[in-house]
C-alpha cells in the first residue's frame, strides 16, 4: 500500500531527518579513512593506528566498504534534494550560482591548505594540480591527477557534473508518468551494475594498482569517473518524484531500509571488489533515503531531525572535505608509529574532533558567508530572494561525499 500523502503536502515538507542522516554517511567515510592500511599521500604509510595486527585487520575489514557506501548515499541524496527543491521556471543561472557556491569556496580553501601542508612537494606540475582546482580531475585516468592535492575532493568532480546537467535532466524526468517512475529507477540500478561489468570485462586489468585488487584504470572507470556516477544521481531525482507523488510504500519504512542497508553492506564485503562500490548497496541506499524523506513528509518525529543532528548534517560536507588534512596529513606527522588499543582510540578520537572542528569552521566562515552574500540575485527583493533560496534542511553539501564522499585507491 502506498503512502496517501498528497503531492501538495509533500512539496511543502522540509526534510530535517535527511539532513541529520547525512552526518552518518559522512561518518562512514571517516571510519573508512581512519582504517586505511595505506595513506593516499606519500609515503603511503598506514593510517590505521592499531599495533595489534588482528585488531588492525578487523578495523580495516569492518569499514573496508564504508566509504563507498557513504559516497553513494551522497550522490543519490544530491539528486533527491535538488529535485525536491526544484521549481518549474527556475532560472538556470540562479540554480548554478547557488550550486557552485556550495562546493567551490570550501574546496578552494581546503585545496590551498593541502598544497601548503603536504601536496605542494608532490604535485609539481600544473597539469596535476590545475584539474583538481577546477574539479575536472576525475575525468583523467592517471592517479597522479584524479587523486591529487586533497584526495577527498574527487567526489566534487562528480557533483560538478551533476549540477551542470540537472537543469537538463529535470525537464524530461518531470514528464515521466507516475507508473513509469519505478521502471526508470530500475534502469538506473541496472546501470550501476553495467558500469562494473564493463569495468571488469572491457577495461584493462593490468597493470594492477598498488593499493587495490583491481587496476588503476578499472578503479578510475568503475568508481572515480563522473559519467559512471550519473546513475545514482538520476536515481535520486526519480526517488524524489516517487515520494512527491505519494508512491513510496509505507511498509518500507526507516527500520526496514536500515536493515536492508546492513544486508547490502554485508554483501559488499564478500562480493568481488568493484561490486562493493555501488551495486551491492544501491537499492538499500535508495530505500533509506526515500523512507527517511517519507517519514518527514508524514510528520513522524525521529531523532534524526533533532537540532544536534541537523547541525551535524549541516557541517557534514566540511567534515568530509577536510579529512585529507585532519586524517591523512595529521597521521603522517605521527610517522609509522602504531599504538595499543587505548592509544589508538585516542588517535581516532583526535582525528574525529579535528575533522568536526574543521567542518564547522568551513560551514561557519566559508560556506555560510558565501551563500549569504553571493547566493541570491541582487536584482530580487529580499523577500523574493529568501523564497527562492534552498530550504535549509533540504540542502546537501556535496552530496560527498558534498562528502562524501575517499582518495587512495579506495578513497572517497
Amino acid at each position: 500500500m502506498s503512502s496517501t500523502t498528497s503531492t501538495d503536502t509533500a512539496k511543502r515538507a522540509k526534510l530535517p531527518s535527511l539532513t541529520g542522516l547525512r552526518f552518518f554517511a559522512a561518518l562512514l567515510v571517516f571510519f573508512f579513512h581512519s582504517s586505511l592500511m595505506d595513506s593516499p599521500i606519500p609515503p603511503n604509510a598506514p593510517i590505521n593506528p592499531f599495533a595489534d595486527e588482528g585488531i588492525a585487520n578487523a578495523f580495516e575489514t569492518a569499514f573496508g566498504k564504508a566509504g563507498y557506501l557513504g559516497v553513494s548515499f551522497f550522490f543519490v541524496l544530491s539528486g533527491f534534494v535538488l529535485a525536491w527543491a526544484s521549481k518549474p521556471g527556475e532560472r538556470t543561472t540562479a540554480f548554478l550560482r547557488r550550486r557552485l557556491l556550495k562546493i567551490f569556496p570550501n574546496h578552494l580553501v581546503v585545496f590551498a591548505a593541502s598544497l601548503l601542508l603536504f601536496a605542494g612537494a608532490a604535485v609539481t606540475s600544473v597539469a596535476d594540480w590545475l584539474p583538481n582546482m577546477l574539479l575536472i580531475h576525475t575525468w583523467f585516468p592517471q592517479p597522479s591527477v584524479n587523486l591529487s592535492v586533497n584526495p577527498p575532493s574527487w567526489s566534487l568532480g562528480s557533483e560538478l557534473l551533476f549540477y551542470m546537467l540537472f537543469p537538463l535532466l529535470i525537464v524530461p524526468i518531470r514528464k515521466i508518468r507516475g507508473g513509469a517512475l519505478w521502471f526508470w529507477s530500475a534502469v538506473m540500478v541496472a546501470g550501476t551494475i553495467g558500469v562494473q561489468l564493463v569495468s571488469t570485462y572491457l577495461v584493462p586489468a593490468t597493470p594492477k594498482s598498488a593499493i587495490t585488487p583491481v587496476s588503476d584504470m578499472q578503479f578510475w572507470f568503475g568508481y572515480l569517473l563522473p559519467a559512471g556516477r550519473l546513475f545514482e544521481f538520476v536515481l535520486g531525482i526519480l526517488l524524489a518524484r516517487i515520494v512527491l507523488a505519494g508512491r513510496w510504500p509505507r511498509r518500507v519504512g526507516f527500520g526496514i531500509s536500515l536493515a536492508l542497508t546492513a544486508v547490502g553492506y554485508a554483501a559488499a564485503l564478500v562480493l568481488p571488489f568493484q561490486y562493493g562500490f555501488v551495486a551491492a548497496t544501491i537499492v538499500p541506499v535508495a530505500a533509506l533515503i526515500a523512507a527517511t524523506a517519507a517519514s518527514d513528509v508524514d510528520g513522524r518525529v525521529t531523532f534524526l531531525r533533532s537540532r544536534p543532528m541537523v547541525w551535524l548534517g549541516e557541517v557534514s560536507f566540511g567534515f568530509y572535505l577536510v579529512q585529507g588534512v585532519t586524517i591523512f596529513y595529521l597521521r603522517s606527522l605521527l610517522g609509522e608509529t602504531t599504538y595499543g588499543i587505548g592509544g589508538s582510540l585516542l588517535v581516532v578520537a583526535g582525528f574525529f574532533l579535528a575533522s568536526l572542528l574543521g567542518g564547522w569552521l568551513l560551514f561557519r566562515f566559508v560556506e555560510s558567508p558565501a551563500m549569504t552574500h553571493f547566493g541570491r540575485s541582487k536584482r530580487r527583493t529580499a523577500p523574493a530572494a529568501a523564497a527562492a533560496s534552498d530550504p535549509a534542511p533540504v540542502t546537501t553539501g556535496t552530496s560527498a561525499p558534498e562528502p562524501v564522499s575517499a582518495g587512495s585507491g579506495r578513497e572517497h
